[in-house]
């Protein structure tokens, strides 16, 4: 059994991009972990970004739509794009298809009219299944996300975000994966305007060994992975704010405002309700990358 003993990191937040994430079976770390500090601020956001009181909808800037009004049931439109986004292969049409079905929900949606009814919808453990921060793939035969999530607690017009990443390290040549665990940010916000969620100045960033889990060579390396492996808007929350288009029981649609991310979406379904397992196109792409650095 590993002991618990903890070491502290400090690294600069730049800005990242999001590979291909590779969700497969849930886990559940324990310790030891490696705790690493970073303090983050808030910035005032411009007029043109502010939404109006209450908990209605979000005033956004105004945008032109590449479609005409789709007219079908909200549940189908929902189905299409749950059943969509796994199937992905990177075509333009595809992101062009997902940009229609999340803008056909953002028009039928009606927004909770109390706080009340809002935390209760948002509370919660919620599975990224797309990000408008999109790049290229690292290489899944040295690294690789099985989760990536978002935990919301909610207390009035206070609460908590945890943005955690489950992720696995081949650290030795032979590409077994030995170093495995979890990857938080833990992050305050507050809801100062309509739906707007907006992150404090203070997070907490913490990684954490899975039991049995071997001590990563280079964590600083292992950090840079997840820098960027996750999308900027979860890995470094500072200078921003989350405004709700879409909530249901099941499915959120967020859209990222402030001075970095102003315009970026991200779609989470509840964690538990839809199970991906791309296992098989993974090992597909380990073949391929095996000889890769």
């Amino acid at each position: 059994m590993m002991s618990s003993t903890t070491f502290a990191r400090r690294f600069s937040l730049v800005g990242i991009l999001l590979l291909s994430l590779e969700l497969v079976s849930s886990f559940t770390p324990q310790s030891p972990s490696i705790s690493i500090s970073s303090r983050t601020s808030t910035r005032v956001f411009s007029e043109a970004t502010v939404a109006p009181k209450g908990f209605g909808a979000v005033q956004e800037k105004p945008t032109k739509r590449q479609a005409e009004e789709d007219t079908r049931p909200v549940d189908v439109i929902k189905d299409e794009l749950v059943n969509l986004i796994p199937s992905m292969t990177g075509q333009e049409d595809e992101f062009r298809r997902v940009e229609q079905l999340v803008n056909a929900l953002e028009d039928k949606y009606t927004p909770s009219q109390t706080l009340g009814f809002l935390n209760l919808a948002m509370a919660g453990e919620w599975q990224l299944l797309f990000s408008t921060n999109l790049a290229s793939p690292g290489n899944p035969a040295k690294f690789r996300l099985r989760e990536l999530f978002q935990k919301i607690e909610t207390s009035n017009l206070k609460g908590t975000i945890t943005n955690q990443a489950v992720w696995d390290l081949a650290d030795d040549q032979d590409f077994s994966f030995d170093a495995t665990g979890t990857f938080s940010v833990v992050c305050p916000y507050t809801i100062n305007q309509g739906a707007r969620m907006v992150v404090e100045e203070e997070c907490d960033h913490v990684l954490r060994l899975g039991e049995g889990s071997k001590v990563p060579k280079d964590v600083q390396g292992l950090v840079g992975r997840l820098h960027r492996a996750m999308p900027k808007e979860l890995f470094d929350p500072q200078d921003h704010a989350m405004d709700t288009t879409y909530l249901d029981v099941d499915l959120r649609i967020v859209r990222m405002t402030g001075p970095r991310l102003e315009g970026v979406r991200g779609i989470f379904m509840r964690r538990g309700s839809l199970q991906i397992d791309p296992t098989a196109t993974t090992n597909n792409s380990d073949d391929n990358n095996n000889s890769m650095e």
